[in-house]
């Protein structure tokens, strides 16, 4: 499974979906592996840019981040990407999925 979070910093979850000009990419196969940062053209100014991140995640399966609106959610299910709400520490974020994950799985 491929997952990105939208990250200020590279250390916490800490951004809305449509505010993430760079996004962490990680796998995961029992463990998690950091793949890259990806870096997006985000304009300050301007709204409803959550289709720009989805757009560079089109190779996720799930996109973390604080908050998303309602179109990104669309977009994203057209992606077939899950959008997921959470903030916090990467870490402790992943985790949390992690655990779910693993939990809804067995």
């Amino acid at each position: 499974m491929r997952l990105a979070v939208v990250s200020s910093d590279g250390e916490n979850v800490d951004m809305h979906l449509g505010k993430g000009k760079s996004v962490y990419v990680y796998d995961y196969d029992d463990e998690w592996n950091f793949v890259e940062k990806r870096e997006v053209e985000i304009s300050q100014d301007a709204k409803h840019q959550g289709g720009k991140v989805i757009s560079a995640c089109r190779d996720c399966d799930v996109l973390i981040s604080v908050q998303f609106g309602f179109k990104s959610k669309i977009k994203a299910e057209d992606a077939g990407i899950k959008l997921v709400m959470d903030e916090g520490p990467i870490d402790e974020v992943l985790q949390r999925y992690a655990d779910h994950y693993n939990f809804m799985k067995n």
